[in-house]
């Protein structure tokens, strides 16, 4: 008995599952750094780094969270699934892996996913405990997620408030001109 060429075999089915991840992320995933005020802090500012998806649609998220084997499923009053995870260990050990492998369409996604990488790796190296990690961190959040529809509490002139608007501005402005350049590079490589 003759096998068939059209049987997926296993291998081939999580190299599917994998892309269909990643192109699900693509259009419907985030990657963000929360800041909030925390008084029981030393510093007073808690950074959060997470990797989410909404929808409502549970079965699609559980799958998700399945075959990651990290995060948790919440819902919300309206019905939304909301699959995040948030673990530091999580996210540069399985989340990071996972989409450098199989990557994004887009390059806004591509841009996006190499900033949070870097502030992951630099949280997961525990420089986000010292001043200058911290604000290294902040910098690179400023240039997360550009563009409409973005909303920040706080932002990097609400962190570094007894520093002038000029060093602020200055300081944003090499991020950002240092990662268009670097992330040229990337969507060129593609």
């Amino acid at each position: 008995m003759r096998k068939s060429k059209n049987v997926p075999r296993a291998d081939n089915q999580q190299e599917r599952l994998g892309n269909y991840i990643a192109g699900f992320t693509d259009g419907e995933g985030s990657f963000n750094v929360s800041v909030k005020k925390r008084f029981d802090y030393k510093d007073k500012w808690k950074l959060t780094a997470s990797f989410n998806i909404s929808q409502k649609d549970r079965v699609i998220l559980a799958l998700i969270q399945k075959k990651l084997g990290c995060g948790t499923l919440r819902e919300r009053k309206d019905g939304v699934v909301y699959y995040e995870v948030t673990d530091v260990a999580s996210l540069k050990d399985i989340i990071i892996p996972f989409f450098k492998r199989f990557g994004f369409l887009s390059s806004r996604k591509s841009t996006n996913f190499s900033i949070f990488s870097s502030i992951v790796e630099k949280m997961a190296k525990g420089e986000h405990l010292t001043n200058k990690g911290f604000r290294k961190i902040i910098e690179l959040r400023e240039i997360l997620n550009e563009g409409k529809g973005r909303k920040r509490k706080y932002n990097l002139s609400d962190v570094f408030k007894g520093e002038s608007s000029e060093t602020i501005r200055k300081t944003v402005s090499n991020q950002i001109g240092r990662r268009r350049f670097e992330n040229d590079d990337i969507v060129r490589s593609l």
